[in-house]
């Protein structure tokens, strides 16, 4: 039996608009969320372009973040030749290690990654100048008297030091940069790319799964990550539900992967939708970069990096889902692009479902709890109600959800983008147009 206080998770702090949903734009939709590595900082990127800096409170007790700064990353653009827009939507975010007192983090959307400054400037006023007493002659002997400044304020600004454009025909879906502070990748549907931080106009590609003859396509990546500790390796996932581990000595193109994580499907239980849930949204490597996080449409899948036949746990998101695969075709949740997340120790796993539940599980299969991420929960946490909606529900058979209500499910509400505080247990869960914080 797990530890009592395991289960004792918080809700600690809201950000955003608390008004009525109707009120809610496209542009203010949360699309991503990332801790930097100490965690004193926490990065949110909106459908709007908009990247916004959150800072740890040292003044409170506890994991409580205040505004830090806010900028405008990416615009909308229109692609000319092949007459497609745009988006300016952030579709990830990357802290790097921090060297100085500027921050640094690559921001990209569909086809464009920046690199952006961030650090606190110094505004100096003129305080006395020497124009006051009317004499314009300098007196012969007279000290020479310079306009004196003074500090006036300080402010937190944020330039873009580099932009790395037009090496992506498709969508950019992952960003990962590399142990060796140098170089990160990009990938987009069908290839990817490494390049140097230092340098914006050249990138070399590594993986390229495009076929000579389109209609031959038969799968996409869909996620890619560096090795958190060995830097010429690095993974990918793809829409076949396979997981490739390829390494960067062995050549220079890494079509050919050193190692290759697939589980065969139960042949009884193919269907017409088998491919599409199969298809793996997201993948994490542990801190230590033993083991491998992988979702997909109904489960989580944690794997051993030394053992590639199958995972080492399957813990079952959706099956209660199953039934209703035809409506949520119908509806496109089906493609849903699910996020997850080891915890800092590698003990916990993180990942988000519909009614914005999202399901925190211990590795070691004895507890599973649902938290909620919602607005109602918050003003009834507010008034002080023991009995809101955050408050978990552990189970001790994992993958065994309370008897759910398939049909008072509401797809619209979702948590998609969330990250886990990378020493402590605290994590950040993205709602709609809401960042909640949540604690131990």
């Amino acid at each position: 039996m797990a530890a009592e206080g395991e289960h004792n998770w918080k809700f600690a702090q809201c950000f955003g608009d608390k008004g009525e949903v109707e009120d809610i734009t496209e542009a203010d939709i949360i699309s991503t969320v990332e801790f930097d590595h100490t965690g004193d900082y926490l990065a949110t990127g909106d459908k709007g372009g908009r990247v916004v800096l959150f800072e740890r409170n040292e003044s409170k007790k506890g994991c409580e973040y205040k505004f830090h700064t806010e900028f405008q990353s990416h615009e909308p653009e229109f692609d000319y030749l092949k007459s497609l827009e745009i988006e300016e939507k952030i579709n990830k975010i990357k802290w790097c290690k921090r060297q100085n007192s500027a921050h640094f983090l690559l921001s990209t959307n569909d086809k464009t990654v920046k690199l952006w400054k961030v650090f606190e400037k110094s505004i100096r006023v003129v305080a006395e100048n020497n124009h006051g007493d009317g004499q314009h002659v300098p007196v012969a002997g007279a000290p020479l008297r310079l306009p004196k400044m003074t500090h006036h304020d300080t402010i937190v600004a944020a330039v873009p030091r580099k932009v790395y454009a037009n090496a992506h025909a498709y969508h950019i879906n992952s960003i990962s940069i590399n142990s060796d502070g140098e170089t990160y990748i990009s990938a987009d549907d069908l290839r990817i790319n490494l390049w140097n931080l230092n340098i914006s106009d050249q990138s070399f590609n590594i993986v390229d799964i495009k076929p000579v003859n389109m209609e031959e396509l038969t799968e996409v990546i869909t996620a890619a990550e560096f090795h958190p500790v060995h830097c010429n390796l690095f993974m990918y996932s793809s829409s076949k539900g396979t997981i490739k581990l390829s390494d960067m000595r062995e050549s220079a193109l890494c079509d050919q992967h050193a190692k290759l994580f697939e589980e065969e499907e139960d042949p009884s239980n193919k269907s017409f939708f088998s491919e599409i849930i199969s298809s793996i949204s997201d993948v994490k490597f542990s801190k230590d970069g033993r083991y491998i996080l992988s979702r997909d449409y109904l489960t989580l899948k944690v794997w051993d990096i030394n053992m590639e036949s199958r995972p080492v746990q399957t813990i079952n998101i959706h099956d209660h889902l199953r039934n209703k695969l035809c409506d949520l075709y119908e509806n496109d949740c089906i493609f849903d692009k699910f996020e997850c997340n080891f915890s800092g120790d590698g003990n916990h796993v993180l990942t988000g479902s519909y009614n914005n539940n999202f399901y925190i599980y211990d590795r070691d299969g004895k507890s599973d709890v649902t938290l909620q991420a919602d607005k109602s929960a918050f003003k009834a946490k507010r008034v002080g109600s023991s009995k809101n909606k955050m408050m978990p529900r552990v189970n001790n058979k994992t993958g065994k959800k309370d008897d759910i209500n398939v049909e008072s499910i509401d797809f619209t509400k979702k948590i998609l983008h969330a990250s886990w505080h990378p020493n402590e247990n605290s994590i950040a869960v993205a709602a709609t147009n809401n960042l909640f914080i949540f604690t131990l």
